[in-house]
């Protein structure tokens, strides 16, 4: 297998997206998104237009994640950036995970974004919480019992801080 490289996402990658997508949310242990929801509804929440983006995790011309990035909130709170990403589970622990967000931390700084906040990254998804932990990024706040997983009960959503002012974490 290539190398696997990130670039923009255009509109033929997503019959390669969806899949990824609807596997994740249906899983209900990552994402508090709809199950149920429908493709039409993933290509609009997914695939957004400037000034956020949508990428691709590629290797030989096959999608093996995709994450989008995005201001946090608009106006006073555009300053601070936010994304999520999905990884095909067939490809976790290959470190796509790990080149979406690197990705997503060097867009955020080339963009002039103070932080990065990521709102609810539920506390079971330990390779997340602890990647995200290796790159810089600490929990400011965990909201309890806040997601409902479908094996363990309700569990937290931490909310989870990079500071883009400080330097960048030793990778």
């Amino acid at each position: 297998m290539s190398a696997v490289t990130v670039r923009e996402a255009t509109g033929d990658d997503w019959p390669q997206i969806w899949p990824i997508i609807r596997e994740v949310i249906r899983e209900q242990t990552t994402f508090a998104y709809d199950p149920g929801m429908g493709e039409a509804d993933a290509r609009r929440m997914w695939m957004l237009g400037a000034p956020a983006r949508t990428v691709v995790a590629v290797s030989d011309d096959q999608v093996l994640g995709t994450a989008n990035m995005y201001p946090n909130r608009p106006g006073p709170g555009s300053h601070v950036a936010s994304a999520s990403f999905m990884v095909d589970a067939a490809a976790r622990g290959r470190r796509v995970g790990r080149t979406l967000v690197e990705d997503m931390i060097d867009w955020a700084r080339r963009g002039g974004f103070a932080a990065v906040q990521f709102n609810a990254v539920v506390e079971t998804n330990v390779s997340a919480v602890h990647l995200y932990e290796v790159l810089g990024f600490r929990t400011i706040g965990i909201a309890p019992g806040a997601f409902r997983h479908p094996i363990e009960g309700d569990v937290g959503l931490r909310i989870m801080w990079l500071d883009l002012h400080d330097e960048a974490p030793l990778r």
